[in-house]
This record gives structure tokens, sequence and C-alpha cells, in this order.
């Protein structure tokens, strides 16, 4: 028997045998052409042919992962289109003589290095790589006359790949795939999302141990726990086929929550609502009961692009998410950006440390007209739901004085433009700076609502850098510096008659969740498949019992 580990991202135990996806590998050289126009009419014409394949890909993709997760096709008609993109290959194929094919790949790899260079840690950055090599395999395939490869399973099989591109994921048989393993991806690719939207078990970065050399072996995967078991022996499969019974039972218990509320045993009632970083995320959202949208990263609709959305996108997506969510409340944050997110066309200069530098509400205050454009299209979407507006990265009352000025001059136009927009939408300042902490009596003063962003505070408050591989060695177990500035916070806003919101990673850890009761926090936004999890917890505790209680508190706070 032989294991592989990697990192979970759908958990589930899959049965079958080792399938290898395999592409077609075709070694492309430079070759001088002295028809240059040929080279560009041959370009155009698998233009063409890409785009009307994607048309396709898109309509084929609606019914079987929802319209939210087939727009990446339409995001991949978009890197067709663009205009960098393409001038590139049709400037090397005129300027040096070259063959369409090599454009492409000299493209591609131009591009690659560009944005592996301006944000190497940013998983997003990591997806829209994968975007633009999926559209340029589209490219050279249709440039040289190939037909698509097909993959086809025979029988139940844990299919494995370095990493795949998301056309190769939308065309996976799902009634013969048991679990999905790949050498390398991020918890937000299209690997990641495909399995996550069709329940698929599944393990990324199980790096260069898993070879096609294992093709055909039977194997199981325990994505619970991360691990692929190779030809298990008996005792292993027993294991593993009580882990299944042990854990399905679990996750029928969980549905049984859906639809039922968020209160203790006592009667104490908080809400629990999502965390989402974009529009693909609100279906798996709403099926995990949230009773909300306590946090949407607006920053998707800046990264990968090569100038500032307009008002009519940010108004499309913003309307978009309050319609599907009926009524519910829906918490979006303005954007979060600095010059870790390599985004030439904000011209922010290069920073030792843009984590603590110019971004986010300073970028924002600094050049009023990006955030007015902002603001303008969340005004004008809120007629459609229960829309709040979160301003990160606050460390001062003065910030938040100077973004009601220019909420009164978006409001001002709009009502000059007779465009409706609602005038009572809820503001709330991002509490993840220890100067938040601090002046939260000042800020209560200011704003509708608090939401405590444990990431930052965490990291801020620790002077430590979150990805540093020596974070964990640092902060401390018990997080006794972030839960007494999350007291601090809530008597705080409290006194002012503010709701104060968890919307950190830490939200979601439910050994911590009757302690954040007992703080009167007043709701937790939480990622979707941590929603029911929570609910769970929250309908178990009895905070009544003050004396077990106390003793819990005591525990973490020691006081």
């Amino acid at each position: 028997m032989q294991k592989l580990m990697g990192t979970t991202v759908y958990g589930g135990i899959g049965r079958g045998v080792i399938k290898y996806f395999h592409r077609d590998e075709i070694a492309i050289s430079k070759a001088r052409v002295v028809d240059t126009m040929r080279e560009l009419r041959k370009f155009a014409y698998a233009r063409n042919e890409v785009e009307e394949e994607l048309k396709k890909l898109y309509e084929q993709s609606v019914p079987v992962v929802g319209e939210d997760e087939a727009q990446i096709f339409l995001i991949h008609q978009m890197i067709l289109d663009d205009s960098q993109y393409v001038d590139s290959m049709e400037s090397l194929i005129l300027n040096e003589h070259c063959n369409a094919e090599y454009a492409v790949v000299r493209t591609v790899k131009m591009f690659s290095k560009m944005m592996e260079e301006t944000s190497s840690e940013s998983e997003y950055i990591s997806e829209r790589i994968a975007d633009i090599r999926d559209v340029s395999a589209r490219l050279l395939r249709h440039i040289q006359n190939r037909d698509e490869k097909d993959f086809k399973l025979d029988e139940m099989s844990i299919v494995c790949a370095d990493d795949f591109l998301p056309s190769e994921t939308i065309r996976l048989d799902k009634s013969k795939v048991a679990a999905i393993c790949t050498s390398y991806g991020s918890a937000n690719s299209h690997t990641a999302i495909l399995a996550r939207t069709r329940g698929i078990p599944c393990i990324i970065g199980m790096g260069g141990e898993l070879k096609e050399s294992l093709e055909n072996k039977y194997c199981v995967v325990d994505s619970y726990s991360g691990i692929m078991y190779i030809e298990p022996d008996n005792e292993t499969s027993k294991l593993l086929d009580h882990k299944e019974a042990v854990e399905g039972r679990k996750r029928e218990l969980l549905t049984r929550l859906r639809g039922r509320k968020n209160v203790t045993r006592d009667g104490r009632e908080i809400e629990v609502l999502a965390n989402i970083c974009d529009l693909t995320d609100i279906e798996n959202a709403k099926r995990n009961d949230c009773g909300g949208i306590g946090l949407l990263r607006s920053e998707y609709l800046y990264t990968g692009k090569n100038d500032f959305p307009d008002e009519e996108m940010q108004f499309y997506n913003y309307r978009r998410v309050l319609t599907e969510m009926q009524g519910k409340p829906v918490t979006i944050r303005t954007m979060d950006i600095g010059a870790d997110a390599g985004l030439d066309y904000f011209g922010l200069d290069q920073e030792k440390n843009p984590a603590l530098g110019f971004r986010s509400i300073r970028v924002c205050l600094s050049r009023p007209q990006i955030f007015k454009t902002q603001l303008r299209a969340l005004y004008r979407a809120s007629i459609y739901g229960d829309l709040r507006i979160l301003f990160p990265m606050i460390v001062q009352p003065g910030e938040i004085i100077r973004i009601k000025e220019i909420i009164d001059e978006v409001k001002a136009e709009l009502i000059q433009e007779d465009k409706p927009f609602k005038d009572d939408i809820s503001l709330g300042a991002l509490i993840e700076t220890p100067a938040a902490v601090m002046l939260s009596d000042l800020l209560a003063e200011q704003v509708d609502f608090f939401s405590i962003g444990t990431n930052d505070l965490e990291q801020f408050s620790n002077a430590i850098y979150r990805h540093n591989p020596h974070f964990e060695d640092i902060v401390p177990d018990d997080h006794i510096c972030v839960l007494r500035m999350i007291k601090t916070v809530c008597d705080n806003g409290h006194a002012h008659g503010l709701k104060v919101y968890i919307c950190g990673e830490f939200g979601a850890d439910t050994s911590y969740t009757e302690v954040f009761l007992d703080l009167h926090i007043d709701g937790l936004s939480v990622t979707p498949t941590n929603i029911l999890p929570v609910r769970k917890t929250i309908r178990s505790l009895n905070l009544s019992d003050r004396r077990q209680v106390r003793q819990n508190i005591q525990k973490y706070l020691k006081c």
C-alpha cells in the first residue's frame, strides 16, 4: 500500500482505478514566415472558431454546473477579445515574421511570467494564468487543425492530473468520477470549484509523487483527511468503509438543520452568514442555507483586468447578488487592493510591505473618482435588496467622515440624474487593525455596524504576516489577544447600539462559538460549507448554565 497526501478541497470517500489525464504535448518552435498576412488570417480564423466553441461550452455548462460556474467561459471570451493579449500575438507575427503557433506560445509565456512575478502569492492570479493557458491551447488546436482530445471513462475512476484547465473539468463525466486528485492547484482553482459544486471528493497539491506510472492502479481517496491510499490493504479498506458511514450520517444530520434557526437551547439567537469571493459562490451559500451574505469581497471585479471596471459592470454584479439573495442582507466590502495585487492600471508604487501600505480605503480616499464609481454602482443596486456597505482598513474616525462626504456627493449626482437609490443603507467599519480596536468607541459614533476581520487583526496584532511559514509557531493557540480585542469592540459597539459581526476564518472555529456568543457577538460570517456545522454548535449550547460558560470563558480569556 502507498499513501499520498495533499490538501482537501471537498470531503468524501472515492474508490476506483486511477486514470491520468493526458494532454497532447506538441513541441512548437519558431519558424520564419514570408507571408505574414497568411499567418494573421490563420490566427483570425482560430479566434473565430474558439469564440464559437466557448459560446457552445457556456450553453452546455449552464445546466450542468449552473449559470454562475458556467460564466468562466464568458471570462474566456473576454480574454480572447483582450486587446493586449491579441495585440501581442499579432505584433509578433508582423514584427518578427514568426508563425502563428509560436506567437501564441510566446505570448502565453510572457503573460504567465508577468503575472507570476507581480503576484506570486495570489491564488486569483494563478487562476487567471490557467484561464489564459486554456484559451491559448484552444487557439493552438485550431491553428493546427487538430481535434479536441477525448477523455472517456469506462468505469468508476480516480481522475488525476498535474491540474485541470476549466474546459477540461467541465467535460468530465461525473457519473464515472469517484474523486479528483491533482499535483498542483489552489483551493479556488476551477478544479476545486467543480469539485465543490458537483460534490466530488477532491484533493489538490499532492506534488510530484502523483504521476502517470500509477495509471490503472486501484485506490481509495479519503479527501476528509487529504490522503490517497493506493492499493490499500484489507484493514485500511475496512477503516475507510467505517469512516464513510460515520461521515455520511454526520452530513445527513447537518442537512436536517436547513431551515432551522441559529438559536441556543436557552433561546439566544445569532445570525450565521456567508463569506463569498464572487458571484460563483452564491449558489453554494444558498445551498447551505445562509442567513445572508456577511462579506462579499469586491476585489474580483478589479483583479485580472487591464482597466478599472466601469459603473455598469459593477452595478450588474451588485444587483445580481442582491436579487439572488431575495431580501436577505448582503454586505459588500469596498475594494481592498494594494501594490501586492499586481494591477498596473492602478499605478501603485511597489512597496516592501504592501499589507501595511497604501491600500484599500487609503487608495479610495486618495482617488475619489475610483471610489465614487464603486459607490454609485452600489447605491444604484441598493433598490434590489438589503444592501450594507463595509469599509476595510479603517484606522480612525476621520476616514469615515470623509467617506460620508463622498457618499453625499454620490447621492446628489444620482438625484440630479434621476436614478433611484435607497437613502438609508447601513454603513460599517471593518475592524482589522489594533488602531480600529482602540478607537472603536469613536468609530461607533460614525457607523451602523462593526465587522471584525480576525485574519488581519491576528497578523497585525502579533506583527507577523499570516502566510509566513512561522505564523503558527508565533501566534498563541488560545488567541487571547484577538479575543480580548473582540471583547473591546463588542463592548464599545453595543454601548452605541451597533451590531457586531465576525467575518474572519476564526468565526468558523466551533470550539470558540460559545465564547463568541458569551461576548455577545451578533453574527458570524463564514465560508458556505461551515454554515451548517456552526449552526449545529449554536443549537447545542445552553448559555444559561453560567457555571459551565464561565469556565470556558476563563479558559480562553484568562480573566
